[in-house]
């Protein structure tokens, strides 16, 4: 009897309370749901990375985690309608605009994260093109899409929540002028990288300096505020791009060859030789693999020195790599050595020649014959 009883009880207090059961029963659906559905994600998203196309996988990668919580605001809002209506609490009745909310958020989140995986993707299989794309320009596409979702899906969420936008748009128009001139660096910065992407006057990946600034390195990353270039000492430098609006910026890593111009003299004595060590080496110089002849090429006797006869060369290089070049003006100087002591002259060195006039006689010195009183 009092197992009857106990089970009367509990039967009474289900009649009275089933909607706790059903909440219980709706929490407990969408856990399991969600649970299937992140295990047939990772599964599916596993075979299509087989594929040779790059898009599925990335749709799939980018719609799991938002997925998993727009089941969950489903679940949990319509767990909510069902205490609502059995309670009629008044905190229930923002469910529905939160719910709402809650989706475009997970829709604005997906469509940021897959906008992202198909850049990357898209990088990745243009640099094994012949001609790839670059990479600056795909990071600007890809911020101004993710920009324009985030306005539209704000806009949204504001109309969802009952805000007009047509207000809300007036309002812009009047703040942005204050919010300008309270922000007009930040503008700036803005205006200066999008410039940058525009014109790209340089590219992820390119060595830049400045004449105008203490900057040189190699450029990390381009953003909307600020540029991050590595220096050669491997410090990071932090750039607003509101700078290169008013600062001239050198890209060596743009030019077409590098230059050797060398000044080199002789000795005095070997001016002799100086037109055959002249012929000889321009003759070197366009028959060496790694000149550029079509470029300018001159090696000619430049000036009478302190110390020496002048000749220089000045010509360009095929190869920009700055290690490289250096491997080929060192073998061009050791060959111009070589020239110069094959036509029997020599390198000239800084030197001094003092000149001394007759020796002076002293009177009363044994050794000049000249006897104290004379004149010397």
């Amino acid at each position: 009897m009092p197992d009857n009883a106990l089970y009367q009880t509990l039967i009474d207090w289900t009649g009275d309370n089933a909607w706790i059961v059903q909440v219980f029963v709706v929490v407990f659906l969408v856990l399991l749901f969600n649970l299937v559905l992140r295990l047939a994600l990772r599964r599916l998203q596993q075979k299509l990375q087989i594929t040779s196309t790059p898009w599925d996988d990335a749709f799939v990668g980018a719609l799991q985690r938002p997925l998993n919580l727009m089941v969950w605001i489903i679940g949990i809002a319509f767990a909510a309608e069902i205490a609502h209506a059995e309670t009629g609490a008044t905190i229930f009745t923002a469910v529905a605009p939160i719910r709402n909310v809650g989706v475009i958020i997970c829709i604005t989140w997906f469509l940021q994260r897959l906008i992202k995986q198909v850049q990357i993707n898209i990088v990745k299989r243009s640099k094994s093109k012949e001609h790839p794309l670059d990479q600056t320009t795909v990071d600007a596409i890809g911020k101004l899409v993710r920009a324009s979702v985030m306005i539209t899906a704000t806009l949204v969420a504001l109309q969802t929540l009952g805000f007009s936008i047509s207000g809300v748009l007036a309002f812009g128009g009047i703040g942005g002028i204050a919010i300008g001139f309270a922000a007009k660096d930040l503008l700036a910065n803005f205006f200066g990288g999008l410039m940058i992407y525009l014109d790209r006057p340089f590219t992820v990946g390119d060595w830049v300096r400045s004449p105008d600034r203490e900057i040189e390195g190699t450029v990390e990353y381009i953003g909307w505020r600020l540029t991050r270039i590595r220096s050669f000492d491997k410090r990071p430098i932090y750039v607003p791009n509101s700078i290169f609006s008013t600062i001239a910026v050198v890209n060596p890593s743009r030019m077409t060859n590098r230059r050797i111009n060398e000044t080199i003299g002789i000795r005095y004595v070997d001016i002799d030789k100086m037109q055959a060590i002249v012929g000889a080496v321009k003759a070197m110089l366009e028959a060496h693999p790694e000149i550029d002849a079509g470029k300018t090429l001159m090696v000619n006797f430049n000036s009478f020195s302190a110390s020496s006869v002048d000749f220089f060369i000045y010509t360009f290089t095929h190869t920009t790599n700055w290690a490289y070049y250096h491997e080929v003006k060192q073998d061009i100087l050791l060959k111009i050595s070589d020239i110069i002591i094959g036509q029997g002259a020599e390198i000239a060195f800084p030197t001094s020649t003092l000149h001394v006039p007759d020796p002076v006689l002293l009177a009363g010195d044994p050794s000049t014959g000249v006897p104290m009183g004379a004149d010397s």
